[in-house]
Order: C-alpha cells, then sequence, then structure tokens
C-alpha cells in the first residue's frame, strides 16, 4: 500500500484509508475489529473515526465507534502501528452531544469536553488528527450548493485554534485538521497559526467523487500550495459508484434501504453521470468500484482516499482497487465524461 506524507508532518498514512462509521450501527464490534485486523494486514494503517459516528447520528449509539475502536487496540496492543483520526461535531441541533443539551459549538469548554469523551472511548492517551467535523458557522455543506450569507455570530478562528493548541501542546492531539470547510475558512485558520505560532491544520476532508470534484475549484490548490492534503470522503458517492443500486437495485442490508439518507446522490442528472462512468469502466476491463477509486487515488493533492465497507467482500474489493494500474486513456476518458456530466452531485 503506497503510503504519503500528512501535510508537512513526520506521519505517513496509507493512500486507502478505513472509514469507520457504521460500526455500532450496520456493524458489529467484531466485524469492526475483523475489518480493522484485515485493512491493517493490507498496509492500511489510517483510520477515520468521529463522536458522531456511527451513521445515521443516534443518541443511543453516539460514540460506539470510537468505543469499538478502543477494544481492538486494547486487545491487540498495536496503538503504534496506526494513525487514528476523529472529528468534533460542529454547530448542530443534536443536543445529546454536549451536557445539559447544550447546542454543540466549537467553544474551548465544549472542544475539552469532546476531546476528553474521545480519548476515554478510544482508550488511548493521544489522538493522531483531531478534525473539526464541520464548521461552527453557517456554510453550504452536505450536498447544499448556494452560499447564503448569515449575520448570526460564530466562535472565533483565534478562540478556536487557542483552545485546540492547548491540547496538542499537552500531547492530547498531535495533529489538526478539518473537514467539509470552505477555501476562507482553511485560509483563515492557517493565517491564525502562522500569526500566532500555533499549530497548522494539516488535513481537510471534503467529499470527492466522480460526481463531486468541486475541490477541485479552489480547495485544490491550497491543498498544493499550503501542505493541506485532502483525506476524500464518500469516493464511492454512498455507494451509488459501485453500481450496486443500478437500474433501481435496493440490496436489503445497503444504507438507501434501511436509513434513506442518500439524498445527495439522487440529483437531477445524477443517474445518467454513474451510468457513462459504468460504461466507461466496462470499456476498459474495470470494476465500477475500481475506477471510482484509483481515480481519487491518483489525484495529485490526494493524501488519503476513505473507504467504507459493511462486508469484508466491500473491504477487500475496495483495498485491492487502489492496486488498479491508471493510464493516460483512462484520465482522457474521465475527463471526457466530467465535461459533459460535472459535478451533478456537489
Amino acid at each position: 500500500m503506497e503510503m504519503r506524507q500528512l501535510g508537512g508532518t513526520d506521519l505517513r498514512v496509507s493512500l486507502c484509508g478505513l472509514g469507520t462509521m457504521t460500526w455500532g450501527k450496520q456493524n458489529t464490534e467484531a466485524e469492526g475489529h475483523a475489518q480493522m485486523d484485515y485493512a491493517l494486514a493490507q498496509g492500511v494503517n489510517f483510520w477515520d473515526a468521529a463522536e458522531l459516528y456511527p451513521i445515521p447520528p443516534e443518541a443511543d449509539t453516539q460514540g460506539r465507534t470510537e468505543e469499538i475502536i478502543g477494544t481492538w487496540l486494547a486487545s491487540r496492543k498495536r496503538r503504534a502501528d496506526v494513525v487514528i483520526a476523529t472529528k468534533i461535531v460542529g454547530r448542530s441541533g443534536m443536543l445529546w452531544f454536549r451536557p445539559d443539551q447544550l447546542e454543540p459549538r466549537h467553544t474551548r469548554a465544549q472542544i475539552d469536553f469532546a476531546v476528553e469523551r474521545s480519548l476515554k472511548r478510544l482508550g488511548t492517551d493521544y489522538i493522531d488528527l483531531y478534525q473539526l467535523h464541520w464548521p461552527d458557522r453557517r456554510v453550504p455543506m452536505f450536498g447544499a450548493q448556494t452560499y447564503q450569507h448569515s449575520e448570526e455570530s460564530f466562535e472565533a478562528f483565534e478562540d478556536i485554534l487557542e483552545a485546540l493548541t492547548r491540547h496538542v501542546e499537552a500531547g492530547r492531539i498531535r495533529h489538526l485538521g478539518l473537514s467539509n470547510e470552505t477555501p476562507w475558512g482553511v485560509m483563515r485558520f492557517l493565517d491564525v497559526a502562522e500569526k500566532r505560532g500555533w499549530p497548522r491544520m494539516v488535513s481537510i476532508q471534503n467529499a470527492y467523487n466522480l460526481v463531486n470534484r468541486t475541490f477541485e475549484f479552489g480547495l485544490a490548490e491550497i491543498a498544493h500550495q499550503e501542505r493541506v492534503g485532502l483525506l476524500a470522503y464518500s469516493p464511492l458517492a454512498q455507494g451509488y459508484l459501485s453500481a450496486k443500486y443500478r437500474g433501481g437495485a435496493l440490496p436489503p442490508a445497503s444504507r438507501r434501504a434501511l436509513f434513506q439518507r442518500l439524498g445527495r446522490y439522487e440529483t437531477p442528472g445524477a443517474d445518467a453521470a454513474f451510468e457513462a462512468y459504468f460504461e466507461l469502466a466496462a470499456a476498459h476491463g474495470l470494476h465500477p468500484v475500481q475506477l471510482a477509486l484509483k481515480f481519487c487515488a491518483t489525484r495529485s493533492f490526494m493524501t488519503s482516499v476513505l473507504i467504507g465497507a459493511t462486508t469484508m467482500e466491500q473491504l477487500t474489493l475496495a483495498i485491492d482497487a487502489f492496486d488498479t494500474p491508471w493510464s493516460e486513456a483512462l484520465e482522457r476518458a474521465v475527463n471526457s465524461v466530467h465535461g459533459t456530466r460535472p459535478n451533478p452531485c456537489p
């Protein structure tokens, strides 16, 4: 498995990263442990979690994913072999995350609370990469396409970064990252860090796939120039690019069948784009999963492509896809489809 440097840090993470958001809901603890065992054996050393997980977020399962990682770490004794990332939720109406039904925010007190609780659930004394799951500000995300300016106040970048810096200095966090962030937000955090001599954001975890290449508009340049590499989530467009929903299929254990939370990839023009990529994959003798994941893996701004699976068959196929050869012909073909059907699922 290819390894890539995490921003300007001394950490090297696998190009394929292991997503964990099904553990504790669709997957049992034993299945989560089996996925970690297999992934690590294949050279996948980077695992991404969140205090929000598993998905869909619910009060009675919140934090279970981190606990499953924690029991694996306790039983396998291989903490030094893996790079663990987790996240703090952004502003949200999900009031079960904080004591006294407080609205989740990126205040110093809430950051302190969330870091302590994640450390306890993970059963470790440090987190390799701690990410802001989404901004404290009101910004378009999770499929929203239009920016609507709001005069509503938000936690100052300086206050957020100062609170996080305290944990870095104490050794509880090694590095900091962002998620679902905008170009302006990334640059503001970097500016504050430079002026104050505080830790820089080393990564950004945003959606990126064949039907959503919006990262390339502004964030890709930042990734290169500022060494804030992309950790791509949803590289298979929540399963749509795997072709499992092709032709209206509805596998009984799929997220679409269980939760109906895939609206981001059910937009006008999405089906036609999916079909074009399926046909492209077939023309080149590839499984759609191979095309979708290898496309992401070959981007110059990519640090790690985060895969998720509920079965070992899915996990094996996804990890193996990173060995797929890529060619100039494939690059031209993908860009040709993108040119006629750009970003139907931002």
